[in-house]
């Protein structure tokens, strides 16, 4: 293998753990993307720190909780000294670039502090992430009363005008829209229009523009010095639920799985969990005609990704660069789809916070795991973790608080893995805190999973959930509203409580440091406590004995 070594990091936007053929999708065929399942490991059990874009994504890329970096929610900025991807790549000698989404806002207020130039190479890449920018779009241009959700610009709005697509926002009224029977726009936004072609020319749409700008930048590294770790970003399967032909009517609802509720959930719910049952989305997804609509959307969009994929590997092989690149594909969160009364995603249940994880190492190394599928709890956290030990580093562990998964991809079996995964959700900024007339300090949601159980504490004086998937594959049967499971609830919160003490501010000074220095006060002259010179080493005192100085 060639020493320079690449990381091509794929992650979708809300592509649910199970919607792929490689983990078991009966009507759903990715073949190119199961191709990284066969050629590397499946990882079965990978949970994301929190069940929303901007929190989980923002995780991944810092390695930390959102405990510990803080920008909890969608618009939330990542302050202005948190360690990115970049930061711990570049000093190995890997470049490291974005192509498409990252949901990344910026600290203004931490930059004015610190008088940082965003001008400057250093300020540019704080504002991006850590990354250097092929192409950066997020993917969502809402136009509403009040203004554009992102000011922009677009990048893919700038290409569709290039096509010759018209309107300040093609994004929306091509990508994103059909035409309804009257000729009139049929907007992805209302679900209704989910089995509509998207009206615009396949090749043009979103997951083939961010292919096409993948494949351009692996021409651009073919005579590079260093090597790369690019993170293409898609911004489907994602709503809107629209997609160009041929993919609308790919499937039907005779290919939906059938939907994961019970109506004993209904009963006596959690007070957190009722609230999003009976949010506007949770209310759409509970009606067959929506999920029967807007599923087979969703899978074409599925089955669109997948088929870019074969564009995207034929290219990476075309190039040379396939036998020196590690590929990793995941997602930032997935989406109920009516499953638990739900839509969208915000909670714990598998469907939501489980993601899918393949990971494809092309070194001799690995040959010994290939095909294989791989159980262990697994964090979005550990793949920086991961980058770092396939780029020669070693993970600080005051800074990164994920796991490298090289010895899994090794044949391997890690010392001291994790016994439980964590995730949060903070959910303060949505309607349901003040209809739960809470805090914004209490509107906040922790999850710890191991083997067997998950559970949810919440913030605000809340009984806790808690499921057994052993028993209750599906989590229909929320033990926290019964009694029976106090040994297992009060474990998780021992759990809970382990965790939120962990040490994760100390990021200038490791334990390394710590070790090293202890003690090291006296040898540089500060000998507190000690009553008479012959109570310390003789050495410690050298500079303060002697004649004693002329006083002017």
């Amino acid at each position: 293998m060639s020493a320079r070594q690449n990381v091509l990091f794929i992650m979708f936007d809300q592509l649910r753990f199970d919607y792929l053929s490689c983990a078991g999708h009966p009507h759903l065929h990715t073949p190119h993307i199961d191709s990284i399942a066969e050629r590397g490991v499946r990882f079965t059990q990978c949970y994301v720190q929190s069940p929303v874009c901007g929190a989980a994504r923002m995780s991944c890329y810092t390695g930390r909780y959102v405990h510990s970096h803080g920008a909890a929610w969608n618009g939330f900025p990542l302050k202005v000294g948190e360690m990115t991807m970049g930061d711990h790549l570049r000093p190995l000698g890997m470049d490291t670039w974005l192509i498409g989404k990252t949901h990344m806002r910026v600290d203004h207020a931490g930059f004015d502090r610190l008088g940082i130039s965003r001008d400057s190479i250093i300020g540019a890449r704080i504002a991006e992430c850590g990354f250097d920018i092929f192409t950066r779009d997020d993917g969502l241009w809402g136009q509403g009363p009040d203004g554009d959700y992102d000011p922009g610009p677009s990048a893919y709005n700038q290409y569709l005008h290039s096509r010759g697509y018209e309107g300040d926002n093609p994004w929306h009224d091509f990508a994103n829209a059909g035409v309804d029977d009257n000729g009139m726009l049929a907007s992805g936004y209302f679900m209704k229009n989910a089995g509509k072609p998207a009206n615009i020319i396949e090749s043009d749409s979103e997951t083939p523009w961010l292919t096409t700008t993948a494949m351009a930048f692996l021409d651009s590294q073919r005579t590079a010095n260093n090597p790369w770790l690019c993170h293409l970003s898609y911004i489907k399967p994602h709503w809107p639920y629209i997609v160009p032909a041929p993919y609308h009517n790919l499937y039907t609802a005779d290919h939906l799985l059938p939907v994961n509720r019970a109506e004993s959930e209904r009963m006596h719910p959690h007070p957190v969990y009722e609230q999003f049952m009976n949010n506007v989305i949770g209310q759409a997804f509970r009606r067959d005609e929506v999920r029967n609509t807007v599923l087979p959307a969703y899978m074409g969009l599925i089955k669109q990704c997948d088929d870019q994929m074969g564009r995207l590997f034929a290219h990476l092989k075309a190039t040379g660069q396939d036998k020196n690149t590690m590929i990793v594909i995941t997602s930032d969160h997935g989406d109920y789809m009516g499953d638990h009364w739900l839509g969208e995603k915000d909670l714990f249940h598998e469907p939501s916070v489980k993601v899918p994880l393949l990971i494809f190492d092309p070194s001799a190394d690995a040959d010994a795991t290939r095909g294989t599928v791989c159980d262990a709890l697994v964090e979005n956290i550990d793949l920086l973790a991961t980058f770092i030990d396939y780029a020669g580093g070693e993970p600080q562990g005051h800074i990164v608080e994920g796991k490298s998964l090289m010895p899994f991809l090794h044949g391997e079996t890690p010392d001291n893995w994790r016994e439980f995964a964590v995730s949060e959700y903070d959910y303060s900024l949505t309607p349901i805190r003040e209809r739960l007339n809470l805090t914004p300090a209490d509107a906040r949601l922790f999850m710890i999973a191991d083997e067997r159980y998950t559970f949810m504490h919440a913030e605000g004086g809340f009984r806790p959930m808690l499921f057994d998937r052993l028993n209750d594959p599906n989590e229909l049967d929320d033990l926290g509203k019964t009694t029976g499971a106090e040994s297992t609830i009060t474990l998780m919160y021992e759990r809970l409580s382990s965790w939120a003490r962990r040490q994760s501010q100390r990021t200038t000074f490791s334990d390394t440091d710590i070790i090293d220095k202890t003690g090291r006060s006296r040898r540089r002259g500060i000998v507190l406590g000690v009553y008479d010179d012959d109570d310390i080493d003789p050495a410690l005192m050298s500079r303060y004995k002697g004649v004693v100085p002329q006083r002017p």
